[in-house]
């Protein structure tokens, strides 16, 4: 930050809305060494689940009077910096807004009760999963799902050349892109299932690129299931192994 280069000892976050609140006001070092710590303190302690107190604002005030900012095109580089912060402003307030309404829309949805209660599944994840998978009434078995999502594994070949085996990539990169950080979040989760059955492919010989997409296959298995079975809870100990997702075998305890 050209303008005040030591306001991230104060806020390691600058983006945060108690920051961009203060740099709004006094974008520069030295707007805000002129600031005074009375007024510093006061729009400090004006924000919401505001902690800071005239420590915070003494500091600020002894890092602007010495800081390595120069001052040069001072007024020009307010006004920019002030429209950036009016902008996160905006853009904060428009994700609150749209997480709302994420968590309205998986709250009147039946379908995904189920997924809701997978601890590997945060909201954002449950979401994804519902508007990329759609309708999954469709799917009658567990490689057409998996070939759906690109998590197929092909074989390219020409003649007598055969090259290695690659996963397909086919359809959707935001849905492998999910299934890929909630398994990781499996491995290092207590008492997960996923991650239970992620080691154990390990201890197997599995090599661990090749046990997490097994992972996510596994995921996805149970996650269509639970979409077609609107009724049933999720139970830890089961797992989507079936080739038919149509019947109760799909969703078996795990051997």
């Amino acid at each position: 930050m050209v303008l005040f280069p030591e306001f991230t000892q104060v806020f390691a976050d600058p983006c945060l809305s108690s920051a961009l609140a203060v740099l709004q006001a006094y974008p520069s070092a030295q707007a805000m060494a002129q600031a005074g710590e009375k007024a510093l303190y006061a729009l400090l302690h004006a924000q919401k689940h505001a902690h800071y107190g005239h420590p915070t604002a003494k500091k600020l005030l002894s890092l602007a009077a010495t800081s390595v900012s120069s001052g040069r095109a001072e007024a020009g580089r307010s006004v920019s910096l002030r429209i950036v912060c009016e902008q996160l402003e905006q853009t904060q307030k428009n994700l609150e807004r749209l997480q709302g309404e994420l968590e309205h829309l998986l709250a009147n949805d039946p379908a995904v009760k189920a997924l809701q209660q997978i601890p590997e599944f945060g909201t954002k994840t449950v979401a994804v999963l519902r508007a990329e998978l759609g309708d999954v009434d469709r799917f009658g078995r567990t490689d057409q799902v998996i070939a759906y999502a690109g998590l197929d594994v092909e074989i390219k070949e020409s003649g007598l050349w055969k090259g290695q085996a690659k996963l397909s990539k086919r359809g959707s990169g935001l849905l492998r892109q999910t299934l890929y950080l909630a398994a990781l979040r499996s491995i290092h989760l207590e008492g997960s299932a996923f991650g239970a059955y992620y080691r154990r492919l390990v201890e197997r010989g599995l090599k661990k690129g090749s046990a997490l997409m097994a992972v996510m296959r596994k995921m996805l298995a149970v996650t269509v299931y639970l979409l077609k079975h609107e009724q049933q809870d999720y139970d830890p100990s089961k797992h989507g192994t079936s080739q038919n997702l149509g019947n109760g075998r799909s969703y078996r305890k795990s051997s």
